[in-house]
């Protein structure tokens, strides 16, 4: 019985030894890797980093430290603002990262939506009179001002997690009006960069779909023809 529990205990500590040999080298290339790159990096071009996300050079090898360690074998590609706001130290500098990301977010979905606007007029520019509304099968929402059921809705279909196309009616164009419309409906602006959900100028898309109803509409296209959603 002594014999078989020494047997047992020694496979129990040999089988330990080799998890940990086989997890090693993946700590390891990690660690190395970014050794390696941060090595490669000339102090100017990381003070161009550091700038690139409104940080200063020690809080850019701050975040360069906290990647070599747990945070960044657990998640791995990780922001610098994210990075730092995670292991903010105290309420100040998480407020800092905080706002930092937001402006930086903010920034990204401006971009994104003068693409977007660059990119309806190209497709009407090219296919005058032909509506395009999203890829088929994909949600499209038409949403108003001053419209309460129209951020309920958008706030409904979000929190279930539903992939959509935005379209704002009567926006003018005005992206800044576009913008705030989203704010107030609570739109995530994460999904937005990620264009889980994509913000949009009506642009006469509506009325050319000829559907009966008021605002908030939700639309899916369903073999070549568009269809009203409850």
């Amino acid at each position: 019985m002594n014999f078989l529990r020494k047997a047992t205990a020694t496979l129990f500590l040999l089988c330990m030894a080799i998890v940990a040999t086989a997890e090693l080298p993946i700590t390891q290339g990690r660690e190395e890797a970014s050794r390696t790159e941060q090595a490669r990096s000339t102090p100017a071009e990381e003070l161009r980093h550091a700038t690139l996300w409104g940080l200063k050079m020690e809080e850019w090898t701050r975040y360069r430290e906290l990647m070599r360690g747990p945070l960044g074998i657990l998640s791995p590609g990780l922001d610098p603002l994210t990075a730092l706001g995670i292991e903010a130290r105290d309420d100040t500098e998480r407020r800092r990262y905080a706002d930092l990301q937001a402006r930086f977010e903010a920034n990204r979905v401006e971009k994104l939506l003068a693409f977007q606007r660059a990119y309806d007029e190209a497709f009407q520019r090219i296919f005058a009179g032909l509506p395009r509304i999203g890829d088929e099968g994909r949600l499209a929402v038409f949403v108003k001002d001053n419209c309460p059921p129209c951020e309920k809705k958008v706030g409904q279909l979000q929190a279930a997690g539903s992939t959509f196309d935005l379209y704002f009616v009567d926006s003018k164009p005005d992206d800044a009006r576009l913008r705030a419309w989203a704010k107030k409906a609570g739109v995530d602006p994460a999904k937005v960069s990620s264009r889980t959900i994509t913000l949009n100028h009506d642009g006469g898309r509506w009325k050319n779909l000829g559907l009966s109803g008021g605002l908030p509409a939700t639309v899916r296209e369903e073999n070549g023809r568009w269809v009203r959603l409850p």
